[in-house]
């Protein structure tokens, strides 16, 4: 395996599911650039060790059992992109469905930077219609095709 896809697939495990926020520093460079994450507060933005806790901080605030699975990755130089699948419980209020709310299996796609072995920015992609679908807050299906004219 790709030395950084071995770095990010701990990350994960330490950071994300495991919430051992104190290793930040191990992971992730000192400059670490959002630089694409359509939907998130923190896009196109540029952090710090101290700006990237409290982006995650403030993702698993409403989501405290938030857990990722990694699907696949692809690595290749200093790009690893990451197929992964997130589920948890929001426990705020969510539109007229109420409150706390499981969601399981929200697919996403990261394509993340590394330099000099630390990962310092990524691209990304979520399935936030698929996640609201799961809440009750869209149809959980597309209307079907009213055909041609």
């Amino acid at each position: 395996m790709n030395s950084n896809a071995a770095t990010l697939r701990a990350f994960f495990a330490r950071i994300w599911n495991s919430r051992d926020f104190g290793a930040i520093p191990e992971f992730l460079a000192p400059v670490y650039e959002v630089r694409s994450d359509p939907g998130d507060a923190w896009h196109g933005q540029t952090l710090d060790h101290a700006g990237f806790l409290a982006r995650i901080r403030k993702s698993m605030a409403p989501v405290p059992d938030l857990e990722f699975t990694i699907v696949e990755t692809v690595a290749q130089r200093d790009r690893v992109a990451v197929s992964w699948t997130m589920s948890g419980t929001h426990q705020g209020p969510l539109g007229p469905s109420g409150g706390p709310r499981r969601f399981e299996d929200v697919p996403g796609l990261t394509i993340y930077s590394f330099t000099d072995g630390k990962i310092s920015g990524h691209w990304q992609v979520v399935d936030r219609m698929g996640l609201m679908r799961q809440f009750g807050l869209l149809p959980s299906e597309p209307p079907a095709s009213q055909g041609t004219r």
